[in-house]
């Protein structure tokens, strides 16, 4: 079949490889100049356990009253709107229905699968991503895996995921370099965490797809996409008659929800901005080993390689032209309190990055058939697109070529909206 595949982030560079790999003519489009420019580029990095990244669902971190007016915020309005306090609402009514759990575990096993696709990828290519193994999730009290962990944590374990709750020596056993100052009254470790650079992982998956005879066409804005006869209408110089092909697959991040709404496919997708701050390494000892996320501030740190990433906040809404100081200064001042001496947070090569989640309001992305004929979406993978991307990319693979698919993601279609 000739594929076109709108989106070269890491879900579309991942689906651009499963389809090149089962044998279909794939062309790429993307707006920028280079794979993964956009909402892949720097963020957090944590591969899995996937439910316990922050954003990564409803439900999470508490009441949501707490996180938005609370006295340590975690989300910002800024300047949502109406349409951005309705998703809001969403988001608050999904994590307190009674389908969450059923969701959570659909979305525990998309997470597994996608960690041993990724690794049998990873491991078949020779590929490395900077990677570093377990993650640690810091309890200041036993009672927060029931108000800020929970059903995340049961939903994992009922999945056979090894997540322990150890005591705070131990904690500091598993990362040594956390400072003795940070309160610590134990930790949840999960051994077969991982995080890794999404960006540069991106990248490898491109090369290998052009080398199974993928087309990537860089700074090609898609403007429209067409259904009778399927295909793409392109922007500026190149406008004119759509490009036709058998099936679009749309893996477009934010950009997702404005290519749908002319078929008459609503997606409620709202872009859940973070920021992360990147610093090399100074000192192996006093650096995280693995993946370190703080669930009462939503603040994640990870080894990627000889760099170390701290990545924090959320803005409903467009924002401003500038950066939020505030949260900048919160995650600076949590890398080098959490883990003094082990960044070097002066060097000119400190990177500062502001990034949009595209995120829909049960936290859980929309894969397979749209419903239009011809029309695919792998899309709205929010905080977790990189935990998601390569099982979200052969499930897809799988069901346009008629395949049952090795998990069950019918709770993730777009009918459901």
């Amino acid at each position: 079949m000739q594929i076109a595949i709108v989106g070269a982030g890491i879900v579309g560079t991942a689906t651009a490889l499963e389809l090149a790999r089962d044998g279909h003519s794939v062309t790429v489009f993307e707006q920028r100049s280079a794979a993964a420019e956009e909402s892949s580029f720097a963020i957090p990095g944590v591969l899995a356990p996937s439910l316990l990244i922050p954003w990564a669902t409803p439900g999470m971190g508490g009441p949501l009253y707490r996180q938005i007016w609370g006295s340590q915020p975690t989300l910002r309005l800024a300047g949502a709107g109406r349409a951005g306090l309705g998703w809001l609402w969403r988001w608050r009514q999904a994590g307190r229905s009674a389908g969450a759990p059923s969701r959570l575990a659909t979305l525990a096993r998309l997470g597994q699968y996608s960690l041993e696709r990724t690794r049998q990828i990873a491991a078949d290519m020779e590929l490395d991503a900077e990677s570093s193994r377990g993650t640690l999730v810091l309890l200041r009290s036993e009672q927060e895996v029931d108000t800020l962990m929970q059903p995340a944590v049961q939903v994992l374990r009922d999945a056979g995921v090894a997540v322990d709750l150890v005591d705070a020596d131990t904690a500091r056993l598993i990362e040594p370099g956390l400072s003795a100052e940070v309160p610590l009254a134990g930790a949840l470790h999960a051994r077969d965490g991982e995080a890794g650079n999404c960006r540069l992982f991106a990248q490898m998956l491109r090369h290998a797809a052009q080398e199974r005879g993928a087309r990537f066409q860089f700074q090609s804005q898609v403007q429209a996409i067409t259904h009778a006869p399927v295909g793409l209408r392109m922007a500026g110089a190149s406008a004119g008659e759509p490009r036709r092909f058998d099936a679009v697959v749309v893996c477009a991040g934010t950009a997702s929800a404005r290519l749908l709404q002319p078929l008459g496919l609503p997606l409620p997708m709202a872009a859940l901005h973070g920021y992360s701050i990147s610093a090399p390494l100074r000192d192996e000892c006093h650096a995280p080993q693995g993946a370190v996320i703080d669930p009462q501030h939503r603040i994640t740190i990870t080894r990627q390689g000889q760099r170390i990433r701290v990545s924090g906040g959320a803005e409903l809404g467009p924002g401003g032209a500038t950066h939020h100081d505030a949260t900048l200064q919160q995650l600076y001042h949590t890398l080098s309190g959490w883990f003094p001496g082990g960044t070097q947070l002066s060097s000119p090569q400190v990177q500062v990055w502001r990034g949009a989640r595209p995120t829909l309001p049960d936290g859980a992305p929309v894969l397979g058939a749209s419903g239009v004929p011809g029309v695919w979406v792998n899309a709205g993978h929010g905080a977790a697109g990189w935990a998601q991307a390569c099982g979200s990319a052969r499930v897809l693979a799988d069901l346009l070529a008629q395949r049952a698919p090795a998990i069950d993601v019918q709770a993730l279609a777009l009918r459901r909206f």
